[in-house]
């Protein structure tokens, strides 16, 4: 019998070899973006994955961080009748960042009731009606709904903004605050005006000369300088068509995003850090504002799907495959998840599932053979659980939907 069993557990690993090897050669890239194209690319079947596989799986993770178990697996609590945060299970504590992340998954999955229920939290307890802020979100709140910092965070606008159109153009408009396009053009409105119409410390979300989304829109330091993670000008793209106005500033803005890219990005390593001067240089913040580390995993994402939607800049596609590379060196499975851009230390004894997940969708912009080692590793990392499941747990939910061709442009 255990003959058997050992020839079963050799058949099936042979099975699984032959089932991907056809996939191990360069990745081909599209001629165009889906942008223009419609086609969404689904890796993870190109990789060798059957359709039931990859619906499974995302059906098990939405199920897990929204409806799982209370104490190690959901980050998604509903409240009363009509509304629900996103917890940072690490903090205690409800970010912009994630309630946006968790708009655009329930909006990429078509979950109405979710996104409204989010939606709705967010606009009463995180949205600024006076000064100081009038007319962004707070970017942190408890659970209960008391901001604990009044000042927005950048990155938490631009989603709710893109995952906000993408709800108008899915399910139509409806009342109020529901009137989800006219709420993505207020809150457009606001990035770009608010310098006229508040008093300090509000300052505009994005520099009116580089055209550089900022870290902070607050009058002093904190709007001098941006995090490369914030750019996303696969959005901006979307913004310069639908907007009701400020369109020519959305295609600087893209335009000047994919060039700041070029300069943040080490050349050898194509690590950027999490923290940068206009100019590209890491910012110093502590331990943290110079380095590569959780703000920074975004940014090959980032990369990649402004290639994949757009193909704008074929420097992407060398970017992608640096960031690769240099990871494949530190040993798939094994590296660590901070750096100094220039890759020189691993600076954490940790491998997060979040980096996992974010280089794994690095590949959507990769000719480099090496982009499938990165996809069979975030597909067999299970999803996180426990305290720190939150930021891996929704960076893990949106490389699966970009990976599976289920990340779409409504």
């Amino acid at each position: 019998m255990k003959r058997y069993i050992i020839l079963f557990i050799v058949f099936s690993m042979l099975m699984t070899t032959l089932v991907t090897s056809f996939a191990q050669g360069p990745p081909n890239l599209p001629e165009e973006g889906a942008f223009f194209t419609g086609e969404y690319r689904n890796m993870l079947a190109e990789w060798g994955l059957s359709q039931e596989e990859i619906d499974a799986r995302i059906e098990a993770v939405w199920q897990q961080l929204f409806y799982g178990n209370d104490d190690n697996e959901r980050v998604y609590y509903p409240v009363g009748d009509d509304m629900a945060y996103i917890l940072d299970t690490g903090n205690g504590d409800v970010r912009s960042e994630g309630m946006s992340y968790g708009m655009m998954i329930a909006v990429q999955l078509d979950k109405k009731e979710e996104f409204d229920r989010l939606w709705t939290w967010a606009k009463t307890y995180m949205y600024r009606d006076s000064a100081p802020y009038k007319g962004y979100f707070a970017w942190h709140c408890l659970p209960n709904g008391e901001q604990i910092d009044t000042n927005p965070a950048s990155d938490g606008e631009i989603w709710f903004v893109t995952a906000l159109f993408f709800a108008a153009h899915r399910w139509g408009n409806g009342e109020g605050i529901y009137n989800y396009e006219a709420e993505a053009n207020a809150i457009l409105h606001t990035m770009l005006h608010t310098e006229e119409e508040n008093p300090p410390p509000s300052k505009n979300m994005f520099n009116a000369e580089n055209y550089l989304v900022v870290f902070v829109p607050s009058r002093g330091a904190m709007s001098t300088f941006t995090d490369p993670s914030y750019h996303t000008p696969y959005f901006y793209e979307l913004w310069a068509r639908w907007a009701e106005k400020d369109n020519e500033f959305w295609v600087k803005a893209a335009q000047a995003s994919r060039e700041f890219w070029h300069l943040a990005a080490h050349p050898e390593t194509g690590l950027m850090p999490n923290y940068s001067e206009f100019t590209g240089e890491p910012r110093p913040s502590g331990d943290y504002g110079e380095y590569f580390y959780a703000d920074a995993w975004r940014v090959g994402m980032h990369v990649a799907v402004d290639y994949a939607w757009f193909a704008a800049d074929e420097w992407q596609v060398e970017q992608s495959n640096r960031l690769l590379r240099f990871f494949a060196e530190q040993g798939i499975g094994e590296y660590a998840d901070k750096f100094p851009i220039d890759g020189s230390e691993a600076l954490t004894p940790w491998h997060s599932e979040g980096l996992v997940a974010m280089n794994a969708t690095a590949a959507l912009a990769s000719t480099d053979p090496v982009a499938w080692s990165f996809i069979e590793e975030f597909w067999n990392t299970p999803l996180p659980t426990g305290q720190w499941r939150y930021y891996n747990g929704l960076l893990y939910m949106l490389a699966l939907l970009h990976l599976s061709g289920n990340f779409r442009i409504y």
